[in-house]
């Protein structure tokens, strides 16, 4: 497997519509590139490309099933990039109430 990557990276490689797609399908079953390809409108070609991104930063796994190479989503690397995320917005929310009850000290002494 694959280590997770940065956060920078992996909201890189989640910032193209194209990944994000391949992204959501692969989260509801796991498909092979060929299988993409029928389902979105770019070349299987484009599809290996994006699925290389993705494997690369930790979003996809792929797994051999009889001749045909499938892969799935991996959910680990975007909940650690969820908890981030929130991590940083209640930092933030923070910061605010306190800016808040400051001015309003200074509205009303």
């Amino acid at each position: 497997m694959t280590a997770v990557a940065s956060p920078v990276a992996l909201c890189g490689a989640l910032a193209d519509d194209t990944r994000w797609e391949i992204l959501r399908r692969l989260g509801e079953q796991p498909l092979s590139a060929s299988e993409l390809a029928q389902r979105l409108p770019v070349t299987r070609q484009a599809i290996a490309r994006h699925l290389g991104v993705l494997h690369e930063v930790g979003l996809v796994e792929p797994a051999k099933e009889g001749r045909q190479l499938r892969y799935r989503a991996l959910g680990q690397p975007l909940t650690q990039l969820a908890r981030d995320l929130e991590n940083i917005g209640q930092a933030w929310e923070q910061r605010l109430d306190r800016l808040r009850a400051i001015a309003e000290e200074r509205a009303h002494p």
